[in-house]
């Protein structure tokens, strides 16, 4: 890697987190949306209520898409904002940063139950799956703008390389939706951090699995597969799990050098083309890139530049940001009655990282039997749990996790412990959202009364102090 590049991605990635880290929370809530009728989407009918959902709570900082669309509306004050992610088949609520997730909560709460109010008057609804349920019934159509036509073009873009394993559902971001946290790292904490919650991730895949597939019917987390397995993928290095620690901020940035670039974005043309590592795009003299321009695609060369870093983009389960954070982001969308579970078991855990890494290095309940942290994270995406873990053990395991997570939400001071209480079942009986799901349809429940059961909010169960 050159100097250049290097002191590139030390700017954007680790100087950031040389100031003293707070205790700030970030939370990303992704909702599929339901026409209950069975047919897709109706955007304009959709866009009335999110026009008078902008009304009402003042967010007044707005981007259309080409076709006049409303598709990101932001509130000035407290940075929150509504967006459609990837389509209008999934809207995402995105929160600025509070110290106090139960402020979060407060929030959320006035905007989700405003928001199903106003989409059951025009038969939609908002529910807490990491798939969409009707995906079969909606339009896989991007929103109009640079960004998302670029994306679902590279998407598409698979059926070039044959060789290859990929799945035939180009359009998985329109039918996914995931829950992510961003929390405020010090330089000193970031490889402990990434190293402990690396090994984290197969107990996550176990208390908020909530993606089942009928396409993938043995993975109660098909998300994991849908990802890998398409364009985002093309290089392993940039979706996922680490593989290996990393010694130092030397290797870990010579890790990233190695994720591949697929888009950039020169003058007023957003380019995608064959993933290339970071480190061998900067030494090309040129690269021959796709856009968008007068409904059609063009091909064209561009000069690569060093101020493109910015437009690397990955999707790590722990991903350092260039806000000095770390981004969460392995996990499903939750049922809507436990939102703020994952924001909480994460902010809880991060108080109490020395403990967390002292009692993962020292589990041998899924460790030790050969496997490796990625290698476990898969084998607990199925619905089957391998033969050599012991159930019992495992459940104290999990609660052991728990029982640290709430004890750094104590430490934080903020009346947060309430949102962890949905974990502390799952952990006792060995269940996640997605495994509920499919145990219902499997005794007879039907697909809409659990679009209703994924999409009710008791708020008086999350009361605490602000």
């Amino acid at each position: 890697m050159s100097v250049t590049l290097k002191e590139a991605l030390y700017r954007k990635y680790i100087a950031p987190t040389e100031r003293p880290a707070g205790k700030y929370v970030g939370v990303e809530l992704e909702y599929p949306l339901v026409n209950l009728s069975r047919r897709p989407v109706d955007i304009p009918a959709v866009q009335k209520v999110v026009r008078g959902f902008a009304e009402r709570f003042r967010f007044t900082q707005q981007h259309k898409d080409d076709n006049g669309n409303l598709y990101s509306v932001t509130e000035p004050v407290t940075g929150d904002n509504l967006s459609f992610d990837c389509s209008f088949n999934t809207l995402e609520l995105s929160f600025g940063k509070e110290e106090s997730i139960a402020v979060l909560f407060e929030r959320f709460t006035q905007y989700f139950e405003d928001l199903q109010v106003q989409f059951r008057r025009i038969g939609h609804l908002l529910t807490g799956l990491g798939i969409n349920p009707y995906y079969k019934y909606n339009d896989h159509v991007p929103i109009a703008n640079d960004r998302y036509r670029m994306l679902f073009h590279h998407l598409q873009s698979y059926t070039k390389y044959p060789e290859r394993r990929f799945h035939r559902l180009p359009y998985f971001g329109m039918m996914a939706a995931a829950s992510q946290v961003q929390l405020d790292i010090g330089k000193n904490d970031i490889l402990q951090t990434l190293r402990t919650m690396n090994r984290l991730e197969p107990f996550n895949a176990l208390l908020f699995a909530n993606s089942w597939l009928d396409a993938l019917p043995d993975l109660l987390i098909s998300r994991d597969d849908l990802w890998a397995n398409s364009m985002q993928g093309y290089n392993p290095h940039n979706f996922g799990m680490y593989a290996s620690d990393f010694t130092d901020l030397d290797e870990f940035l010579e890790y990233i050098a190695g994720e591949s670039m697929y888009c950039v974005g020169k003058e007023d043309r957003y380019f995608h083309f064959e993933p290339v590592p970071l480190r061998d795009y900067m030494n090309q003299e040129y690269i021959a890139g796709q856009y968008f321009a007068h409904n059609e695609w063009h091909t064209a060369e561009f000069r690569p530049e060093i101020a493109d870093v910015k437009h690397l983009r990955t999707f790590k389960f722990a991903d350092l940001t260039y806000r000095g954070t770390i981004e969460y982001r392995s996990a499903c969308e939750q049922p809507v009655d436990a939102a703020f579970s994952l924001a909480a078991f994460h902010a809880g855990l991060a108080q109490e990282l020395d403990a967390l890494t002292e009692l993962l290095d020292e589990d041998t309940i899924l460790y030790h039997h050969g496997y490796s942290a990625p290698e476990l994270r898969e084998l607990l995406t199925h619905r089957t749990l391998p033969s050599f873990i012991d159930r019992k053990a495992l459940s104290a395991k999990l609660l052991q996790i728990l029982e640290l997570a709430q004890a750094g939400l104590k430490k934080r001071g903020f009346c947060e412990e309430a949102f962890l209480e949905p974990l502390f079942d799952r952990a006792e009986r060995l269940t996640n959202p997605a495994l509920e799901y499919l145990n219902a349809l499997e005794h007879g429940a039907q697909t809409e009364e659990l679009i209703e059961r994924f999409a009710a909010l008791n708020a008086c169960a999350h009361k605490v102090k602000v």
